[in-house]
């Protein structure tokens, strides 16, 4: 089922995606060489807690830690442990906050240190498909505009879709209706109406599309190796448009 949420409810979600952001803001404070991935997931966890939210990945069908940090060819779902980062790495940070019972879901992606040229433009087209996407929506438009017009830009710069994950509705749930491809043909799907919350998620691979499962049954890998960059916000539909509840572009 997809729900239409009241402005009560948009204000709630608003309140736990600023938190989010925050966490965000937070974290990138401590992006550097030699900080492990469960540092940074202590460093999330602490700070939400601190402003009232909870972090809902943790223990989300089973998933054990508050934070995915993915990193290089790992796509999503990364899981927190002792691994360090290193210059040159790509780095995905990706979760969800509650807050009264609301959700809210983002994701960015960071290059540490230095990194090759393409790798560079990997992550800045990855950042520039969710907002070609986002810039779709609207009321009376249809999912499929958004896929649509993420993977004609992914594919003008030479990236590959992951088609295997896709966006979500967001509300009381962390994963809700409907699906928000990042690929498909414009003018098919749901229409959207205001009121509806979605995450929009572009996952973009320097390869190939192809995927695999790491044996801890959450890590989400590249098929060929190639790194892969994932942005995400979760956005209200409005009346012209769409107001982003995670965040602003930055």
């Amino acid at each position: 089922m997809i729900n239409i949420r009241s402005d009560r409810e948009i204000e709630l979600m608003k309140q736990a995606g600023h938190i989010n952001y925050l966490t965000h803001l937070e974290l990138r404070k401590h992006l550097k060489p030699g900080v492990t991935t469960n540092e940074l997931n202590s460093i999330a966890d602490k700070f939400i807690r601190s402003h009232g939210g909870v972090p809902s990945c943790l223990n989300f069908e089973g998933y054990p830690k508050s934070i995915c940090i993915s990193i290089n060819d790992e796509i999503v779902h990364g899981i927190p442990s002792n691994r360090k980062l290193r210059n040159g790495d790509v780095v995905s940070i990706d979760f969800c906050t509650g807050l009264n019972g609301y959700q809210s879901d983002s994701a960015n992606t960071y290059i540490i240190g230095d990194a090759p040229k393409e790798v560079v433009n990997l992550v800045e087209n990855t950042k520039k498909a969710l907002y070609i996407g986002l810039s779709q929506i609207k009321p009376g438009a249809k999912i499929g505009d958004i896929g649509h017009a993420i993977e004609t830009f992914a594919h003008e710069h030479g990236l590959s879709v992951v088609e295997e994950l896709v966006g979500h509705g967001v509300g009381t749930s962390i994963h809700e209706d409907p699906d928000v491809p990042n690929y498909g043909e414009a003018g098919t799907g749901i229409t959207l109406k205001k009121g509806m919350v979605i995450a929009v998620e572009p996952m973009l691979n320097l390869g190939k599309k192809d995927v695999a499962i790491l044996d801890d049954d959450w890590t989400i890998v590249t098929m060929d190796g190639s790194p892969s960059a994932h942005f995400e916000h979760t956005v209200v539909v409005t009346d012209d448009g769409y107001e982003i509840l995670t965040g602003d572009k930055d």
